[in-house]
């Protein structure tokens, strides 16, 4: 598997047991002995999880949290306690953990939550390059073409967007072919979704921008 699991805990003996387990998975492991160690670690592009320890001395594991949504987004978060703390576990949840186990944690259990945590780090990633290539793309057209891209995905004919934009349907229409080679899309649904991807519109603010349905 082609992954890295971070397993941040002060408890030597704890950290090798889990090491041990994942590895037979397999999976690759680094090891951290407090918080800082790990947030302060030279990054690298893996897909992967954290296994975090809630209560570690230097840094809570609700601080190393906040650190990794700012700097790790595509890594979950699998908080491991031996404390039944219901309000660090709220606040852990809503602050993006995928789970919360309490320790001493089952080996099936753990081993099926990192697996899980590491199809979700994998989706995201993907996601991500998915959008980075769409961006790129996006920043090959002229700022008529975004022009003319915007009116094309919201729906609009090519006589709308040259009475919108003064210029001649033919224009609009050499504008377009140009969007679509730049933007590698084979078909007007795929220009959509590019679009939907570099900018993060939502499909139903582009509704709105569109023509008026029947």
């Amino acid at each position: 598997m082609d992954a890295l699991v971070h397993i941040v805990d002060d408890d030597d003996a704890v950290r090798d047991s889990l090491r041990c387990l994942l590895e037979t998975i397999p999976v690759d492991c680094a090891e951290y002995a407090s918080g800082h160690a790990f947030v302060d670690r030279s990054r690298t592009p893996h897909s992967g999880c954290v296994l975090l320890d809630l209560r570690i001395p230097d840094m809570s594991g609700l601080a190393v949290q906040r650190a990794i949504c700012q700097t790790d987004p595509h890594l979950p978060i699998i908080f491991m306690s031996g404390y039944g703390d219901v309000a660090a576990t709220v606040e852990a949840m809503r602050g993006g953990a995928v789970h919360f186990l309490e320790k001493p944690v089952d080996d099936d259990l753990l081993i099926a939550t990192v697996r899980e945590a590491i199809d979700d780090s994998q989706a995201m990633m993907a996601e991500r390059r998915q959008s980075d290539e769409a961006r790129a793309r996006l920043g090959r057209l002229t700022p008529r073409e975004v022009d003319v891209m915007d009116e094309v995905v919201a729906g609009w004919s090519n006589k709308h967007i040259a009475r919108r934009l003064d210029i001649s349907p033919k224009t609009v229409e050499l504008h377009r072919a140009n969007v679509m080679h730049k933007m590698s899309a084979g078909s007007l649904a795929e220009l959509v979704r590019l679009h939907l991807t570099a900018t993060g519109a939502s499909p139903t603010a582009m509704e709105n921008r569109g023509p008026a349905r029947p």
